[in-house]
């Protein structure tokens, strides 16, 4: 296959591309390097299947060309992370909506249709207090200054986009709405708490829990993630129609903290910073993220390989490649 990857330098995208040459596929990866890392691609960037293309979406020359030769593209490239959400709004409107009407444009005019994934977010519930969240459950917003609405509903937007373009074109596009992934080669530059977390016990230093710690979150292996957007862009019956990618284990940000500095081995203590101190006086923190993942279950099959502890173990090897008690 032709895997066409926007954010290929990200996170999840420099898995995806990890995935797919395993497979064998051919990968371009495009990325404007914004938040992307070249040392994410830095593996594989001479891999005689991969080509990598420093580039902002929006006025990249190649897109239609790109679109043409594709057999499947997963559209990662976005404004994320919240200190950078926080800081920088305009561009949330700029990339997250503009960057992905661009690119189904051009598979729409492609003259074929590739499987298309589009990366949504868990942030489109909102403020919704449920206790776990599925699909068909109702997005709650407010207006109010600042905060993470902006970035929620530029995935919204993002949904009825490809809703639109499945509509009007026929796109095969799958919506995946990603609950908190975190694994190897994500870092806490952006605000993502767990290798954060890590790289402070790692280095003796204070982790730093916002609020009370009480928040809960459920954290997916990437690697899992990436298993399951590669499920669900093969799915017909998955195109059109949002579905939650997500583990349903929930842990409480302290109890998280308490279980890296445990899997660290660490002497790090916990400090708490109440939330307007590190977001801002307007800043509304959401107090559950836990999915209902049925229906990625019963459209794919999907089960998750990899436990909270094996990630955190694996970011632990990341960040300290030797063991402490190892000796020259």
């Amino acid at each position: 296959m032709n895997i066409l990857i926007t954010g290929g330098a990200g996170f999840i995208g420099s898995h995806v591309a990890t995935f797919h040459l395993e497979r064998g596929d051919e990968v371009v990866a495009v990325d404007d390097l914004s938040t992307g890392n070249p040392a994410n691609v830095e593996a594989f960037k001479s891999h005689p299947r991969f080509r990598f293309v420093h580039a902002d979406l929006l006025a990249w020359p190649g897109l239609a060309g790109a679109a043409k030769v594709a057999d499947r593209i997963y559209h990662l490239a976005a404004v994320v992370g919240m200190f950078r959400v926080l800081k920088d709004p305009v561009r949330i409107t700029k990339v997250n909506v503009g960057a992905t009407e661009a690119l189904l444009e051009a598979v729409a005019t492609s003259g074929h249709l590739p499987q298309v994934v589009i990366a949504s977010s868990s942030s489109v519930y909102g403020r919704s207090e449920a206790k776990e969240l599925g699909e068909e459950d109702d997005v709650v917003f407010t207006p109010h200054d600042g905060g993470l609405t902006g970035y929620g509903l530029s995935k919204l937007v993002n949904e009825i986009q490809a809703h639109a373009y499945r509509e009007s074109f026929g796109l095969p596009v799958a919506v995946a709405r990603l609950f908190n992934a975190a694994g190897p080669r994500q870092t806490g530059t952006y605000g993502f708490v767990v290798p954060r977390f890590v790289d402070e016990a790692v280095k003796g230093k204070p982790l730093t829990v916002y609020g009370d710690g009480r928040q809960t979150r459920s954290f997916c292996d990437v690697r899992d993630t990436v298993a399951a957007l590669d499920l669900l862009a093969g799915c017909r019956a998955a195109y059109g129609v949002p579905v939650n990618v997500g583990t349903t284990r929930e842990i409480s940000i302290l109890d998280l903290a308490k279980l890296v500095i445990e899997r660290t081995g660490s002497n790090s203590e916990i400090t708490f910073v109440p939330f307007d101190e590190a977001y801002g006086a307007h800043f509304e923190h959401i107090m559950r993220r836990r999915p209902v993942v049925r229906r990625l279950q019963e459209l794919t099959g999907f089960r998750p390989r990899f436990t909270l502890e094996n990630t955190i173990d694996d970011l632990v090897s990341s960040h300290r490649p030797a063991p402490l008690h190892a000796h020259a």
